[in-house]
Parts: C-alpha cells; structure tokens; sequence
C-alpha cells in the first residue's frame, strides 16, 4: 500500500514543480518584455516622432511667413497712407508768390510753393530711380531766397537736406489738372488771365490760372494708384 502511495506523491511533486518552473519561465519572458524595447519597434517609434515633427514644423513655418506678409502689407498700407497724407497737405496749403511758379510739373517733378510756418517753402515731388521723393526747402520771407531755392531745385541730386525717400518700387508718376470742366495733362500750358490793375503805371505781365484740382497717378509695382485733391481757392 505504501508503494502506490509514495508513486502518487512523487508524481504530484513533479507536477507541482513543472507548473512553477513554467510559472517563472513566463515571469521571467514577462518581464523581459518589459525591460525594454526591440530594435524594431525603436525604428518605427522614430520614424513617426520624426513625421511628427515634420508635419508640426511645416505648420508653423506657414504661420510665420502668414504672419510677415500680413506685417509687411499693413507696413506698406501704412506708408502709402502717410505719404499720400503729406501730399495732400502740401497741395492744400499752395501759396502763390508770383515770384516763382507756384505749381509745375515737368514729366518727373512737381514743384509747388507753400505756406509754412515762419514763411513760404518750395516743395518738390519727384521720381528717381525706382523711389518717389519729397524734397523741401527752409521757410524764407524774401523773395530772392525763394527764387535761389527755385534755382537749386532744378538740379536736385537727392542728397541736399530737407530730402526724403517717402516711397520704394515707384515706377511711373503722371499729374493732372483739373480745369475748365476736365481733367488736362498738367505739361500742357493753362489758361492764361491778365493781372489785376497796379497803382503804378509799370506793365505787369500775365500769369497763369492755378487749376482747381490735382490728380496723381502713382505706379508702385505693378498697381496704379490714384488720389484727386480739390486746390484751395487762390486770392487774384
């Protein structure tokens, strides 16, 4: 009885052990498994990240160049506003000394006179290589002061004081006058009136009407812009 006995038991004690040999076998496999990562999924893993990456960076560098066109368009918007600003102040404060020509316009350069503080000043607008400009003399009281400031403005190099770059990538500048009841080319000559009667019996010779309106037309690039500005009346 006893043989049957010891049999069994010994069976069972194999059992029990080949059931916790296998029982660590997989413990161990487990945590194997969990120390680590195989080579295989490593390179997939950076694979994705590097995807990842990519995709994230594409975004942000269209919302940085978004964000410097978006800057450089109101910038230009800006100094479009502010240049056509002073163009316009310059032409409503016209000052006509009949000294020199109040307002001309050759074809590249509009020259007016204009009331400043302390005097009269003489302004140039002119277009040279590829910029529009804004030239201006000191306020003078005399009048040979202001006719020497006419003469040096014939021969403007871009470097005298008072001179100012107001816009880049200007190509054409054209000038209107309005008279009459439309708008003529400002080169070609306006109406002509007689002076009005001196107490000296010395001939006075006749001047030329101001027109009642200005026009500019001022390629920048390859877009044309137009601004109308109504000319203050001006005493006889």
């Amino acid at each position: 009885m006893d043989h049957p006995r010891r049999a069994f038991e010994a069976s069972r004690s194999r059992w029990r052990f080949d059931c916790a040999g296998r029982a660590a076998a997989a413990g161990r496999a487990a945590q194997r498994r969990q120390c680590g990562f195989t080579l295989v999924e490593v390179l997939v893993a950076l694979t994705i990240m590097a995807v990842l990456s990519l995709m994230a960076w594409q975004g942000i560098d269209a919302m940085a160049r978004t964000r410097n066109a978006s800057t450089a368009a109101v910038d230009r918007t800006l100094r479009i506003q502010t240049a056509l600003a002073q163009w316009e102040r310059d032409l409503q404060a016209l000052q006509n000394t009949r000294s020199v020509p109040p307002l001309r316009f050759d074809g590249a350069r509009l020259a007016l006179t204009r009331e400043a503080e302390g005097g009269v000043q003489l302004v140039v607008w002119s277009l040279r290589n590829g910029s529009w400009w804004r030239w201006a003399s000191p306020a003078v009281i005399r009048v040979d002061d202001l006719q020497e400031h006419w003469l040096r403005s014939q021969q403007l190099l871009g470097n005298e004081p008072g001179t100012l770059r107001v816009l880049a990538d200007a190509k054409a500048m054209q000038v209107y006058f309005y008279r009459g009841n439309g708008w003529a080319n400002a080169q070609s000559s306006g109406d002509v009136v007689a002076p009005a009667p001196a107490a000296s019996a010395a001939p006075q010779a006749a001047v030329e009407q101001l027109p009642t309106g200005v026009r500019l037309v001022l390629t920048l690039g390859e877009t044309p812009l137009t601004r109308d500005i109504a000319l203050a009346p001006q005493l006889p």
